[in-house]
């Protein structure tokens, strides 16, 4: 992810670091990948007002994000990366070798055309999708899920990771932390 600095040509751009958008997809989404979005506008399901100051914004449509990766030992290519209006970190659009399309989250260091794949022993890199109690002690990895087969849960936000602390009675410990967080949180996964 690169970071574009500007001049100070007004004071508003002093110190201004802004993220460089020039290599995510300037179409539109997969269509058959997103589905409508009802907003509420702060209204519960008898139509009163339960949470004020909300409503307005822009139109738009939920890209369908395959949180379980669930289809295993099949190469995947990355066709391209998106900006998701729904959430703060980019989604990526893969290809499967069987021609089945599917948006997953986008980790920091992953571009158009690298090769990603799920299942038991595939390789530490970012992308791939593999059980926890593959994972050596130590690395940093994202969309982690709370049980085995329930979708991932923590550790989806953009700048948001997870690292594997250790193991201890067929469960996984882990500390989850924000770009923005001062300290860690620690969870036990299984």
């Amino acid at each position: 992810m690169a970071l574009k600095t500007f001049n100070p040509v007004t004071p508003s751009l002093r110190e201004h670091v802004a993220v460089d958008r020039s290599d995510l997809w300037k179409g539109g989404p997969c269509k058959p990948l997103t589905s409508g979005l009802t907003k509420s506008g702060g209204r519960n399901h008898h139509g009163r007002l339960t949470a004020r100051r909300r409503g307005g914004g822009h139109k738009r449509l939920y890209r369908l994000i395959d949180f379980k990766r669930q289809i295993f030992d099949t190469p995947a290519e990355i066709v391209r990366i998106e900006y998701d209006p729904n959430r703060t970190c980019y989604i990526a659009l893969v290809q499967y070798q069987g021609g089945d399309l599917s948006y997953i989250l986008a980790p920091q260091k992953l571009k158009v055309g690298d090769s990603v794949i799920a299942g038991e022993k595939v390789d530490i890199k970012p992308g791939n999708a593999l059980r926890l109690k593959n994972i050596p002690v130590g690395t940093v990895i994202h969309n982690v899920e709370f049980r085995p087969g329930g979708g991932g849960k923590f550790a989806r936000a953009a700048g948001a990771e997870a690292q594997v602390v250790g193991r201890d009675a067929g469960y996984v410990h882990g500390d989850c932390r924000c770009a923005f967080e001062p300290r860690p949180k620690e969870h036990q996964f299984r």
